[in-house]
């Protein structure tokens, strides 16, 4: 859990954290993203060199048109200055269409790669980096974040290299002119330069808490939008309301910040322009009324300047967006850079056994070093019988499940199924050998039938309907408009909570792994239904190697051993008759479900 917290940290609390430098960001973007598509790179490079070469010429081509045509008045060079001015605009043209298509082509690719790469990696990381991050903060990031790198990066490697190109050119026009002239002009461009880079720097910071503040409010409406019927039970809608308004007028505070610091480099830079255009006119001027220069020269000089402005403006702005873009990227490569660890050991080989039985030996966990979950627990579960764990609520029952498909890593112990301790053998193997039916149902929102499908992707419709069947949800689901392909809303809201209950025990049958984990897979269950379902997961249960979790007695009476777990520990193990002889915890806890007389008269 120590690895999460960074990333938890709230930036707002954390006015000096020190966010990583430009360079390596962009470094790190480069190698890892742009190299695959260095061929496109260098074509739409080219490109932008010829547009960049055509907006020089177009400067050039103003000394002869002021010289040539207005003042010497020589009619057999009209047409072809003419003809000379229009191609380097339609050159110019065609040049910007290629290159903008195909860096625009290379970036949407970057970010979409990198989205699908933060996804992939978030399905891989641990339970626990779940447990402890909302999940509005992992959307926002897959999705806010991502989107600002997107039009940051496009926007970038569409304009940053032409506006640089062009910028080197028309300066090179500039100096060729008359490089004292140049040299003058020039005094506004370095504290351009360091203006712009300020306000990056700026920019960085601001868009990194925008982000942040939209990671919140992503979590909050997420948790409001599911708890609705909680919401409005308990009329806490202004609270809501109130809860997303403080977030909502932040980000907008945020975002009026950075609109305001990226704006400012527009005064700005029309004020050092204009001063320096005010010292090109000048001393230009004086140089054309002296002689020592042609008017065409000097509309050349200013024509690549003015023309020059445009991308040394259109720079600042694009400054504004990358560091937009990098502080998005530093909080997506942040994600990234999480490893799980629970993961294959090098040396971890497929599970493959006859006999799948699962024994704790002397197995102790804790979620956080201060509260121990389980405290050197031993368990014996032999192959193709049920075995039942009870106790109070945070006894340790659900933790000692969740350790047998290595949700969650074995502190001390060994933890073996078949023979082979869980932690050398890989773990696509462990957990195809395992079915699981929570008190947590977890449904997607699509068809009943690929909700049931999920167990065994490549199941036919006949198995489908055999799955359904004996998990008693064939009758219900035969009896909706659409059938198998009603589609069950988001977390399966349209069904009720037997139903769902039942569409995951189907899941789990027509998955036929050889170990079931049935985690209060009865509880949503009316009296009939759970009638039905017990039948037909005695069904699924014959030759498998099943573990039982139920704080409902009743419906572990049968099972072939029963283990009384209290504050971590096992403290009785047996059958049902035997528990209740001892009239230890299990028989108190049994006595105080069906009642003292019904306990002792068994």
């Amino acid at each position: 859990m120590k690895q999460f917290l960074p990333l938890l940290s709230n930036h707002r609390d954390d006015p000096d954290r020190q966010h990583t430098p430009s360079w390596p960001l962009i470094k790190r973007l480069a190698g890892g993203y742009l190299q695959p598509h260095a061929r496109p790179l260098a074509v739409a490079l080219a490109f932008m060199t010829l547009a960049a070469a055509t907006t020089g010429a177009m400067a050039k081509l103003m000394e002869p048109v002021m010289d040539v045509v207005f003042q010497e008045r020589d009619r057999s060079l009209v047409l072809p200055i003419a003809l000379a001015v229009f191609a380097a605009f339609a050159v110019r043209g065609c040049a910007d269409y290629v290159h903008s298509v195909m860096m625009n082509h290379v970036g949407q690719s970057v970010v979409a790669r990198l989205q699908n790469q933060l996804f992939a990696h978030l399905l891989r990381a641990d339970l626990a980096y779940f447990h402890a991050t909302p999940a509005g903060q992992l959307i926002s990031r897959v999705i806010n974040d991502v989107t600002v790198m997107r039009g940051a990066l496009a926007e970038s490697m569409t304009s940053i290299a032409k506006s640089t190109l062009t910028l080197a050119i028309l300066v090179g026009v500039m100096f060729y002119q008359d490089w004292v002239l140049a040299l003058g002009a020039f005094i506004a461009f370095p504290l351009a330069g360091a203006f712009v880079a300020r306000m990056g720097k700026r920019m960085r910071r601001v868009s990194a808490a925008t982000q942040e503040e939209l990671g919140h409010l992503s979590t909050i409406l997420n948790q409001s939008f599911q708890g609705i019927r909680h919401v409005k039970a308990y009329g806490r809608e202004s609270y809501e309301e109130a809860r997303v308004g403080r977030i909502v007028d932040q980000v907008f505070t945020l975002i009026h910040r950075a609109f305001r610091t990226a704006a400012l480099t527009t005064p700005v830079s029309e004020v050092l322009s204009g001063l320096a255009i005010v010292s090109v006119i000048v001393y230009g001027g004086y140089r054309v009324i002296d002689g020592a220069s042609t008017v065409g020269e000097l509309m050349s000089f200013i024509t690549a300047f003015l023309l020059a402005y445009e991308p040394m403006k259109r720079l600042s702005k694009l400054n504004a967006q990358l560091q937009s873009g990098l502080a998005a990227a530093e909080r997506v490569f942040e994600l990234l850079d999480i490893r799980p660890t629970i993961v294959d050991h090098p040396t971890a080989y497929p599970l493959v056994a006859d006999r799948h039985d699962i024994r704790f030996e002397a197995v102790r966990f804790a979620y956080r070093d201060d509260a121990p979950a389980l405290h050197g627990v031993d368990l014996d579960i032999p192959h193709g019988h049920t075995v039942a764990l009870v106790g109070p609520s945070g006894a340790g029952k659900s933790t000692a499940l969740n350790l047998i498909p290595r949700f969650y890593e074995v502190g001390d112990g060994r933890l073996t199924v078949g023979g082979h301790d869980v932690r050398t053998v890989t773990l696509g193997s462990l957990r195809a050998s395992i079915a699981l039916v929570s008190q947590e149902v977890a449904l997607f929102d699509d068809t009943i039938r690929a909700n049931i499908a999920y167990g065994r992707i490549d199941a036919d419709e006949d198995a489908i309907i055999a799955a359904a069947q004996a998990a008693a949800a064939h009758e219900f689901i035969d009896g909706l408009p659409d059938g198998y392909d009603t589609l069950v809303g988001e977390h399966g809201v349209k069904l009720s909570g037997g139903q769902r209950q039942r569409i995951a025990i189907a899941r789990a049958m027509l998955r036929d792994a050889p170990i079931l984990l049935l985690d209060e897979a009865t509880s949503s269950l009316d009296t009939e239904s759970e009638r039905a379902v017990q039948e037909a997961l005695r069904r699924l249960r014959a030759g498998r190697t099943t573990l039982v979790i139920a704080h409902r007695l009743s419906t572990v009476m049968d099972s072939d051993r029963i283990y009384v777990l209290d504050r971590g520990s096992v403290t009785e193990a047996g059958s049902h008759a035997d528990l209740l002889a001892k009239g230890g915890l299990y028989a108190r806890l049994y006595g105080l479900q069906v009642g003292p007389t019904a306990a002792a008269a068994e």
